[in-house]
Parts: structure tokens; C-alpha cells; sequence
């Protein structure tokens, strides 16, 4: 496990290309692939830790990926893909660190005939798996996992599903996409509710492959699969959670300017963007294309930041919050965060990770049981834990940028953002020691 050292840094500006690539469609490309007779092509996938292993566990159930020199995969799915049955695997499948993998790898073989363990990393297996466990079960899965079905592994014997009428009482895409992967393989229509709309790739993604799933009032109408879907043929845009971190640097660094590249614009993924706006960051917008979703440039400028209380749209902005803590940290006044219990069972307790890295900042916050406050002051130097979360490290490497600061084992970076701290050396001095 490696440490970062990183140094304060004066005033940039920075234009970037080489986001890493957005993570929730890498994932979704090779799972939803599956679900064609047609071979998928997929360019920019990411190639991070979590979605390697999303890939590794779509060839165990027999996708065959042909990489080619354009930076592009075609997906070649089994003959008739779901339809005609995927290839039990002869070994477990592993997740790795990464939730929405085994979650909607849950939801796809609930259905699946064949047997199936998902697996993962000692982080993995100690988030909570019953809030799908529970509906699918419900509705004719047979699951069987630990500490009374509600920890990984997994085991999976794939069943005939029942359609559904389903409110789940978490604003969650992951529970939201297994739920849809399992009703596309059920027996009759299924109905999902959420109290709030989650970030909405499957469903748009999905459609676009020529799934029947209609909007009707708060959720989804979705209909049992007629026959194999059409296959993708997408470029994945750059990822807008790894891209915030970098609109952060500009919004923390006082006369910094950041043109963020291809990025995605979904309205479920730029929440915290629009929140560091609401602080006084400014921040620009340009589309340059709409496909499967809206993809654009994000101009970001430094502005003197002030207090935000944050108490909704909690599941557009959850990954980002641990980034926004830290312009709330330098920010004038004092800043809440409500309604964000989730952030305790993300890769670690997020709000406890946050609270104890920026007391050894010189940074007063306060825990609350679903949230935080914080407020602002200056930034003092100081050695910071990872917590293993690759989030938790990224934003507090950035927040290096202001005094200079030490993280400990930042190998958790190449999860979702393997160039990370390449782009970030195009700011300051970054080091590593073992």
C-alpha cells in the first residue's frame, strides 16, 4: 500500500481530455450487453478495478470481448444472449470492491437458470445486500446469503421471477437497475417506485436498446423481454464524479480555471456541480451531444465560496459529497448535510471517514446520524487516512492543494480513476512512498 504526498499549489488553469471514463455506463455497457443476440461496440470503456472485474464476470457468463486499436471492445454476447441462457460459471464471481456490480449481477441472474455465487473484497462483503436480497426473494428468487441473507457472498439458483409492484423506501439506482433487470425477466409487467428519482442510466440505456419500460407517475412501467435487445454501440463519456474532483481544485485554488471535457451532463449526475455553484464557484455548461444522454463541457472558475445546507436531491450527489466537504471546509460560514445516512455504508462510513480526516485538518465538524456540519476555517497540513475508499482519498488529495497534506494508502484510487494522480500532477508536486 502506497502513501501520497501532496503539495500545495498556486493558481492554474487546466484543460482535460483524459477524465477517466464514467464508471455507472462502463459498468451497465458490459452487463446490458448480455442482454443482446448482437455484438455491442463500446468505446472508452473505463479501465478501473471495479469495472474490470464487471467485465471478468461478463466473460465467465460467456461474453466474448475483441478489443480493437480505436480504444474500442466489441461485446459479442453468448448466441441469443439471456434468452437462450448464460454459461454457469465454474468459479466464483468476483466483484471485487464494487457495488453496483453485485447488485445488478444479482438482479440479471435472479432470473438466469443456472447457479451463480457473487463474491467480493473484505470492504464488499460488509455492505448491506439485503435491500435487493429482500424484493427479489419476494418474488421468486432463491438466494441464500450470509448473517440472515443480508451479506455477501451470494448465491444465486436463477428462477422464473414474478411480475411486481415495488416502492422501495431508499433512493437507490443500484436497487432501482437490479429490480428492472429482474422484471425484464419475470413472468408479467412489473411497476418500481422511489420516494426520489435516482440517477437514471439503466432505464435510459436500456430504452435506448429497445427495452419496453415506460415513465409513469414517481417510477417505471416495465415489461418481460419479447426477445433479445438491440446491441449498443456507444462512447462512453468521461465520468462527472472524477471529473468534480478537478472542479473542486479549481473552486478550492484561488485565480484557478478548469475546462472539464466531454463529461457527462445527465441532470441525476451534475447535482454537485450545481451545489458548488450555490457556494459561488462559477460553472458553465456546453452540450456538444446527446445520444444515449447528454455529454458536454463543464468550465469551472474560482469565486470566493460560501456556506451550503444540503438536505435533497441526496441520491444525484452521494459519491460527491465527500469532495464537497472539502469546499465546505475552506468555505466562509457553517455548511450541513442531511438526509445522507447512505454515506454510511458506502466503502466505508463516508461521514465518519470525512469528520476525522478534517479534525486532523484543524477543520470543526460535527457527526450527525445521516449527515454532517462543517465549518469552514483554514486548512492546516496533516497525514489522512484513505478508509480503503477511493473517494475518500481523491478528496483529500485535493484538498493537499491548499496546505499540503499526506494520504495513506491511495492504491484504492484505481477503482474508478486510474490516471487520478497524473492529472492531478499537472497542478503540484505529488510524491509515493511504501
Amino acid at each position: 500500500m502506497k502513501s501520497a504526498q501532496i503539495a500545495s499549489a498556486k493558481s492554474f488553469e487546466l484543460e482535460l481530455d483524459d477524465i477517466a471514463a464514467d464508471k455507472s455506463i462502463s459498468h451497465r455497457s458490459a452487463i446490458f450487453s448480455l442482454l443482446s443476440d448482437k455484438p455491442s461496440c463500446v468505446k472508452n470503456y473505463l479501465l478501473g478495478q471495479d469495472t474490470l472485474n464487471t467485465l471478468k464476470i461478463a466473460r465467465q457468463l460467456g461474453l466474448i470481448v475483441e478489443n480493437a486499436p480505436d480504444n474500442s471492445m466489441k461485446f459479442i454476447p453468448p448466441k441469443n444472449g439471456v434468452a437462450n441462457g448464460l454459461e454457469e460459471p465454474q468459479d466464483i464471481l468476483d466483484c471485487g470492491n464494487a457495488g453496483t456490480a453485485i447488485r445488478l449481477y444479482t438482479g440479471l441472474l435472479a432470473g438466469c437458470k443456472g447457479f451463480f455465487v457473487l463474491s467480493g473484497d473484505k470492504y464488499l462483503t460488509t455492505r448491506p445486500m439485503g435491500r435487493i436480497i429482500k424484493p427479489l426473494v419476494d418474488i421468486g428468487a432463491k438466494i441464500y446469503a450470509r448473517k440472515n441473507n443480508t451479506l455477501a457472498p451470494l448465491s444465486i439458483v436463477g428462477e422464473k421471477l414474478k411480475g411486481f409492484d415495488y416502492e422501495s423506501k431508499i433512493s437507490s439506482a443500484q436497487i432501482k437497475s437490479a429490480m428492472i433487470l429482474a422484471a425484464l425477466n419475470a413472468d408479467s409487467p412489473s411497476r418500481y417506485f422511489e420516494s426520489s428519482l435516482s440517477r437514471d442510466h439503466s432505464e435510459n440505456m436500456l430504452k435506448g436498446m429497445g427495452a419496453n419500460i415506460r415513465f409513469i407517475e414517481e417510477g417505471l412501467q416495465i415489461y418481460p423481454l419479447a426477445a433479445p435487445l438491440d446491441p449498443l454501440d456507444i462512447k462512453i463519456p468521461a465520468d462527472p464524479s472524477s471529473a468534480f474532483f478537478f472542479a473542486l481544485a479549481a473552486a478550492i485554488t484561488p485565480n484557478a480555471k478548469a475546462l472539464l471535457k466531454n463529461v457527462l451532463l445527465n441532470k441525476t449526475r451534475i447535482e454537485a456541480f450545481e451545489v458548488l455553484k450555490k457556494m459561488g464557484t462559477r460553472i458553465e455548461y456546453r452540450v456538444v451531444s446527446q445520444d444515449y444522454e447528454k455529454i458536454g463541457d463543464i468550465f469551472v472558475e474560482h469565486r470566493a465560496l460560501n456556506a451550503v445546507e444540503i438536505d435533497e436531491n441526496i441520491a444525484w450527489l452521494i459519491d460527491e459529497l465527500p469532495a464537497l466537504s472539502i469546499a465546505m471546509a475552506v468555505a466562509k460560514g457553517k455548511s450541513r448535510v442531511r438526509n445522507a445516512k447512505e454515506l454510511r455504508v458506502k466503502e466505508t462510513d463516508r461521514i465518519r471517514a470525512i469528520a476525522s480526516n478534517l479534525a486532523k485538518m484543524g477543520i470543526e465538524c460535527e457527526e450527525h446520524e445521516d449527515g454532517y456540519s462543517i465549518i469552514g476555517g483554514d486548512l492546516k497540513p496533516a497525514m489522512l487516512e484513505s478508509f480503503g475508499d477511493h473517494r475518500i482519498a481523491m478528496s483529500f488529495a485535493v484538498a493537499g492543494l491548499v496546505c499540503g497534506a499526506k494520504i495513506s494508502d491511495c492504491d484504492c484510487v484505481e477503482v474508478s480513476f486510474p490516471n487520478f494522480f497524473e492529472i492531478l500532477k499537472k497542478i503540484t508536486r505529488v510524491g509515493f512512498e511504501s
